[in-house]
């Protein structure tokens, strides 16, 4: 008698850490199963621990080997964590992909930024809409998020119904869009929910996130009590906010200058979806000059401190077009993400230091998060009540958090995974099954490469302890033709005592030549490794620290 299919459930991103969303379900035996893939998400390099790095990815190589399988990918919205990794990695899958518009649009933009990018077909599903997508059937709920068009996902086979919530907020005010569809989630808690996967971002906050609607008031009042030039800061992604800014603008007669190239991008999509209108009037950069000082607002990019980004330059002065001076205003509408917090507080004490006023979300209510704080969640509980509930999109606090607070809710049974777990939703008793394969990949400037790689591995190390370049020839019976070559890169010039370290290192290179036997200066790569070993003790002896080393010998 053949077994019952099996529905289960596998994140390869976002679990455990915030950012890199990656979900996928499957259906069928262990044997044979067909895949529905939602988001594929980045997550932003850290220049302190990964140098160079621009870009982490999830690693698809499970989803590589099961592509044949793999029935669709599904986008829940079009922030970055969710759909940024798509260009780079859906060459390797080739699988049809499914979106609302403006999900849609947002990524044909960001195609048409890229250079040579792949051709990606999107197929437009409507807002509320459903698709059968293999033996899955997919309806989008809208919810409320910080970005226009987020959808929670009813994933419906043979084996049950899951609700996948994305990310999510109730916002009975939502300045863009329609407020979470409390109705639909509802009826479909009547139709009966097998596991519902839910957003774990806010579950240490207690009650309810705040409106748009109340930002957007702050905003007005700050604007209008503004002296000199007004630059507000904030997510691209946040249309809401950009409408807000504008509102705000046009009641006390400043005219909004959009500065950067993201900010530009999201504006054209907004307005093509409709979600901006002729009454919110944005000019492009070189707008900026020909306007009195009290007359202009600069809607930035650069909120989380990138160092490339308008908000950054205009902080070091080093932006063409856009300049701030004594007694202007800087509000940042935005939070500082987990490990920014040197970046943008570098931006803050530089526009300190000349004289602006700052101000953040710790001062007004000039931001709020788009996840559900703790009231939230348990709304959404008593709305779907799930058989099974599974924390994702959340550290492991958060995702704690979020199991207890289900647990103390009610639901049945609540599981803990991480990356890589291999889960059964059903027929029978949910649980961890197996594992598949998981992990990051590292872009590195056009390159994609995994934890592994050489050049990760050493970048990291040389942004601790630089790199030691030495090099020398030899005869053919190891004697020295000429003074070896000594260049330390990223180290300090002298030791404590005041000795230069490159005359320290000739030395220990050319004692360490001289003493070899004979048998071992006539081989040039057993010479390297010792000259290599030397250096890199003598260095420790004398710095501290031991770099990567580089010997180059020259048989002549």
């Amino acid at each position: 008698m053949a077994r019952p299919d099996e529905l289960t459930f596998a994140p390869l991103g976002g679990v455990g850490e915030i950012g890199m969303n990656l979900s996928i379900y499957g259906l069928g035996n262990r044997n044979q199963r067909s895949w529905l893939a939602v988001d594929l998400g980045v997550s932003f390099g850290d220049e302190e621990h990964l140098p160079g790095i621009d870009l982490i990815m999830p690693d698809i190589r499970f989803l590589e080997k099961e592509r044949n399988n793999l029935m669709g990918l599904v986008l829940t919205h079009a922030h970055e964590d969710h759909f940024g990794a798509i260009i780079d990695l859906w060459p390797k899958l080739r699988c049809k992909i499914y979106a609302t518009k403006f999900s849609a649009a947002l990524f044909e933009a960001k195609c048409a930024s890229e250079r040579n990018p792949p051709k990606i077909p999107v197929t437009v599903i409507p807002s509320g809409g459903r698709v059968d997508i293999g033996p899955f059937n997919v309806e989008f709920i809208p919810v409320a998020h910080s970005i226009p068009e987020s959808h929670a996902l009813a994933i419906r086979t043979e084996v049950g119904t899951v609700l996948h919530t994305g990310d999510w907020k109730i916002d009975p005010t939502p300045i863009i869009g329609v407020p979470t569809d409390e109705r639909r989630l509802r009826e479909i808690g009547d139709e009966g929910v097998l596991a519902l996967v839910g957003d774990s971002t806010n579950a240490v906050r207690d009650g309810r996130s705040p409106s748009e609607t109340e930002v957007a008031a702050t905003i007005k009042k700050l604007v209008g009590a503004a002296k000199g030039r007004v630059a507000v800061t904030t997510f691209a992604s946040n249309v809401a906010r950009m409408r807000a800014v504008a509102d705000a603008a046009n009641a006390v007669g400043r005219e909004v200058v959009v500065v950067g190239r993201a900010m530009e991008r999201m504006v054209l999509v907004a307005r093509e979806c409709g979600y901006l209108d002729a009454s919110h009037k944005f000019r492009s950069t070189d707008h900026y000059g020909h306007f009195p000082a009290d007359k202009v607002l600069a809607l930035c990019t650069g909120s989380q401190g990138e160092p490339r980004a308008a908000l950054a330059r205009i902080a070091n002065d080093d932006h063409p077009q856009v300049t701030l001076n004594k007694g202007d205003t800087v509000i940042f509408s935005s939070r500082t993400i987990p490990g920014n917090e040197k970046a943008v507080g570098g931006i803050i004490n530089g526009l300190v230091m000349q004289g602006i006023e700052i101000i953040t979300d710790r001062d007004h209510l000039v931001h709020v998060s788009g996840h559900p704080r703790r009231d939230e969640l348990r709304d959404m509980i008593s709305w779907v009540r799930p058989q099974l509930l599974i924390p994702v999109h959340g550290e492991a606090l958060h995702l704690a958090e979020h199991a207890k607070l289900a647990r103390a809710a009610g639901v049945p049974k609540v599981l803990v995974c991480r990356n890589g777990d291999l889960v059964k939703l059903g027929p029978g008793d949910p649980g961890i099954i197996g594992e598949v394969p998981s992990g990051r990949l590292y872009k590195d400037g056009t390159i994609l490469e995994d934890s592994k790689s050489r050049a990760v591995v050493e970048r990291r190390r040389m942004g601790f302890a630089g790199v030691a370049f030495i090099a020398f020839a030899v005869t053919d019976k190891g004697e020295l033709v000429d003074d070896p070559e000594v260049d330390l890169v990223g180290m300090p010039e002298k030791n404590s005592e005041g000795e230069p370290l490159d005359d320290i290192v000739f030395d220990a290179v050319v004692s360490t030549i001289e003493g070899l036997p004979k048998a071992r200066r006539r081989d040039p790569d057993a010479m390297a490794e010792s000259v290599r070993r030397t250096v890199r003790s003598v260095l420790n002896e004398h710095w501290g620290k031991k770099p990567i080393c580089l010997v180059h010998v020259l048989t002549v």
